[in-house]
């Protein structure tokens, strides 16, 4: 029976969270500065794909890192290394060089050392913890991840309404620190595993690819969440031009603070409680709700509305994520995760580059077309993502290879 080490799990997810907020801050700051100064969405996504696409580009890359290195090691360095980014932002700000072009290129150098961090994390958190505490740890997770949009905005629009988006740069450099000590405590009481490191890049690669091959189901579970995170993706991007259409920054960090608070509650339900069954059902179904409140989310320039649809679109992701985590965790054999995780990460994550590269600009377009607000336009993408995310729910149960994903467990 593996040994647990719940405690380190906990201090390494605690770390988490203080690395989320402070990425939560520079990357709502920068979302305010650049809709105020250029008062497109486009540009918007554009700086969100420039912080999106290392990751996944390099994602298969780190992926091998993390099963033939020590990952405690590869997590701190990403963390470290990616604060240069906020840095060079941080001194154009200062120099008055803070221009688009400038912030694209800091983005770009943070994210390509934060691609580090995925797959090594998820990895750990199979070297650290029993099956029984996957459920559970995946909940926690999850909890980790919304306090980028619980904590996060409230605390910078809030900054925002005394100070400039400066504040917020050096807030997170701040939080880069305290994330790689967090990590470095939890690695001494880890022995890293002696692996084989024979094999090239390319054959690690190939290996971890017949592993998905092998297993048709999540092969096909990752090629649906594709699809689900094209929607997704549409949804972070265009949610603030709408609500900055008609509001302020202080507003909407409020507003994004309630509308997180439904992932923190089911998030702290599911890491209490975890889960033991019907994980297929419980995805669709949470997909298929979560679809009708992006559909509604911006039907009305109304930030009351706007939270409550939103609160209700939050509180689904943990559920979705958590079974989406158990069904892949439990079908791949804990010493191939690493190389599989950055795999799964790059397939599973293609529709953020579809939704970062191209619902800016259709925002951009509807609104000019119909001589309508920036606003407005998102809120005609998202409901038609929503519409979609439905459908997708559905046809979940459709390949026999998803549905006995549950039975080999």
């Amino acid at each position: 029976m593996k040994k647990t080490n719940f405690n380190k799990f906990l201090l390494l997810w605690l770390g988490e969270i203080v690395s989320a907020i402070g990425g939560g801050l520079t990357s709502f700051g920068l979302g305010v500065y650049i809709f105020q100064t250029t008062g497109s969405a486009g540009k918007m996504a554009i700086v969100t794909l420039i912080g999106f696409l290392p990751t996944l580009v390099l994602g298969m890359l780190a992926g091998v890192l993390a099963d033939r290195y020590d990952r405690r090691l590869l997590m701190m360095l990403g963390d470290g290394l990616s604060a240069l980014g906020v840095i060079y932002i941080l001194v154009c700000m200062y120099t008055g060089k803070g221009s688009f072009v400038n912030i694209c290129i800091g983005v770009f150098i943070s994210a390509v050392f934060s691609s580090l961090l995925e797959p090594a994390y998820k990895a750990t958190v199979s070297d650290l913890l029993t099956e029984d505490e996957f459920a559970k740890a995946s909940g926690l997770v999850s909890l980790a991840g919304s306090v980028r949009y619980l904590a996060s905005p409230i605390i910078a629009g809030l900054l925002l309404s005394i100070y400039d988006i400066k504040v917020l740069l050096i807030i997170d450099i701040c939080t880069f620190v305290l994330t790689v000590i967090t990590t470095f405590v939890v690695k001494k009481g880890i022995v890293a595993k002696e692996r084989e490191v024979e094999e090239g890049i390319l054959k690690s690669l190939s290996e971890g690819f017949e592993a998905l091959k092998e297993r048709r189901g999540v092969l096909m579970l990752i090629l649906t969440s594709s699809l689900l995170t094209l929607f997704i993706g549409i949804f972070q991007i265009l949610a603030e031009p709408i609500v900055l259409t008609f509001s302020d920054a202080k507003n909407l960090g409020i507003t994004e603070t309630v509308c997180a608070c439904g992932m923190l509650v089911t998030s702290l339900i599911i890491g209490v409680k975890g889960f033991k069954k019907n994980y297929l059902k419980k995805l669709s179904l949470s997909l298929a709700v979560a679809g009708v409140f992006i559909s509604l989310f911006g039907a009305w320039e109304n930030l009351i509305l706007i939270s409550t649809f939103g609160f209700g679109f939050f509180s689904m992701m943990p559920i979705a994520n958590t079974c989406l985590d158990y069904l892949v965790r439990t079908n791949i054999p804990t010493e191939i995760q690493g190389r599989v995780w950055g795999i799964i990460g790059f397939v599973s994550q293609i529709g953020y580059v579809i939704a970062y590269g191209l619902s800016g600009i259709m925002a951009d377009g509807l609104a000019k077309y119909f001589g309508i607000t920036v606003g407005r336009g998102s809120a005609i993408v998202v409901a038609v993502s929503g519409v979609m995310l439905i459908f997708v729910s559905v046809i979940l149960f459709i390949p026999k290879s998803i549905r006995e994903l549950e039975k080999n467990n």
